[in-house]
């Protein structure tokens, strides 16, 4: 069988007039070259559009080489890059490290200032911690503020390494006309020393996690104990999960006193969780595990709630105080805080000034938006705002004419040094000066001796709290030692205050 060409030309050829076999015959060259120049170039237009699209794949797959916001190595890529140091470092015997930086307390950076601030501080961190490892591909971002750093040598050689990133870290950044300063957490694991090369960047992470549970801005090195610890905690976080379902969580209370009459003021609600096996866990043990987990909003919520209930019920019993509850940087970040304790007390029929918030310094200083509306939105609502732990941080005069305060906690670090030393006495008396220029009540916390009361009340000090006078305990108990008419310790409850024979109006 010929070809569709061939058939043609045959048929042409029978009963036809030369010439005209001869014009059909060209006619059929012109379509049969018109033809074979399209197939040309469709196969040339194919072969360059391959090209493009190879061109195109190898773009993607560099551009999948690098993060987007930092222009650092992805996940992916330093992994690939850490196999073949592991390789080399078995070949030649040698060591590498790796660094597994976070950022501390970046989310209210994030919160306050927006994602575009956010985003231009992590891509100016990224660019100093290329720096610290030189021009070589050594640096990575793993996810949200983390970061991992891959260094030639030992432990010496990292332990280097961390210094230069956290001095670098710490430096202020100039982003969006803002300053910020920020701290890191950094975690060393070696290789092979500290794990096989599949385990080491977890060993890395968990080393950062040990410097961020114990406030950050610091480093440390892997030790096998650390794994210990990660699986104590999960289990201590699937118990704390449970008792928050179970209703294990209890609030103890403890008075605060009058300095002049030693006449019982208020009381101040305190977290307790008594574990079955574990026994009593401190709130500074469990508290961080729950923010860290999500849980903290739950738990917050409670205690509000039943600081509320419990202030209702003495009030039913004549006892009238104003309750203190303390709030954490988490639930100031939330948006219906506010609107959780107003419901709260209006469910309890309680007067908000009865109501006293504490907020730790290092919290009631980030000058954030969300810490600055909900600040506002405290002030507004009529609650008692107090200022815990004062003392530790860097408040100015300035910022502290700006918070809708009512009182200031002067930390118990001061207090505990009173009779000692006279710079935590200067300081005390500072602080006490400071904020009755402000107009100010001011309350110590951690009083235990007789000397660290006369000296407190000598400085003006208007209420104190401690040891001295009662330990925290239960509703129960506090009721108890109200009625006590016998009782004669170091405060008591004033008439206004208790009154066993009728119960207190709102306000009395």
């Amino acid at each position: 069988m010929g070809s569709v060409l061939d058939l043609a030309v045959g048929e042409a050829r029978v009963g036809t007039p030369g010439w005209l076999w001869l014009a059909g015959f060209l006619a059929l060259l012109v379509v049969a070259a018109w033809a074979a120049l399209a197939l040309v170039r469709q196969r040339r237009s194919g072969r360059h559009l391959q090209h493009r699209l190879q061109s195109a794949a190898t773009q993607i797959d560099a551009l999948r080489s690098r993060d987007a916001l930092t222009g650092l190595l992805t996940r992916a890529e330093i992994e690939a890059t850490l196999d073949v140091a592991a390789i080399a470092c078995d070949r030649d015997s040698r060591q590498l490290s790796l660094l597994v930086v976070a950022l501390d307390n970046f989310r209210p950076v994030n919160d306050g200032y927006g994602m575009r601030v956010g985003d231009g501080v992590l891509a100016a961190v990224a660019a100093r911690l290329s720096r610290c490892v030189g021009d070589a591909p050594l640096a990575a971002r793993l996810a949200g503020d983390e970061f991992l750093l891959i260094v030639e040598g030992g432990l010496a050689a990292a332990a280097r390494a961390a210094e230069a990133v956290l001095h670098a870290v710490q430096q202020p950044l100039q982003v969006e006309g803002l300053e910020i300063s920020l701290t890191a957490s950094v975690g060393i694991a070696v290789y092979p020393e500290h794990g096989s090369r599949p385990r080491l960047m977890a060993h890395a992470a968990l080393a950062m996690r040990s410097v961020k549970f114990g406030g950050g801005a610091a480093y440390a090195h892997f030790d096998p104990t650390m794994a210990v610890d990660v699986r104590d905690q999960a289990e201590l976080l699937h118990d704390l999960r449970s008792a928050v379902e179970r209703g294990q969580l209890k609030l103890y209370y403890q008075p605060k006193i009058d300095a002049r009459s030693l006449q019982v003021t208020g009381a101040e609600a305190l977290l307790r969780w008594q574990h079955p096996k574990r026994g009593m866990v401190s709130p500074a043990v469990f508290v961080p595990l729950a923010e860290r987990h999500g849980l903290i909003r739950r738990i917050g919520a409670w205690v509000i709630e039943e600081a509320c209930r419990q202030a209702a019920e003495w009030r039913q019993q004549g006892l009238r105080m104003r309750v203190a509850v303390n709030l954490s940087g988490h639930q100031l970040r939330q948006d219906d805080l506010v609107d959780l304790i107003e419901a709260s007390i209006h469910r309890h029929d309680i007067r908000p000034h009865r109501l006293t918030v504490e907020i730790t310094e290092s919290v009631a200083i980030e000058d954030t938006a969300h810490t600055r509306a909900a600040f506002d939105r405290l002030g507004r609502a009529g609650l008692h705002v107090s200022i815990d732990d004062f003392g530790t941080g860097q408040s100015s005069l300035a910022m502290l004419r700006k918070l809708p305060a009512a009182e200031l906690k002067i930390d118990r670090a001061f207090v505990t040094d009173l009779a000692t030393s006279a710079d935590a006495r200067g300081i005390a008396q500072a602080i006490v000066q400071m904020a009755h220029m402000l107009t100010l009540r001011v309350v110590a916390e951690g009083v235990e001796t007789e000397a660290q009361r006369d000296l407190l009340v000598a400085m003006g000090c208007d209420e104190l709290q401690g040891y001295l006078f009662a330990k925290p305990m239960t509703p129960a108990a506090l009721a108890l030692w109200a009625a006590d008419d016998d009782f004669t310790g170091h405060g008591v409850f004033r008439p206004s205050l208790f009154d066993p024979t009728q119960a207190a109006p709102l306000d009395g």
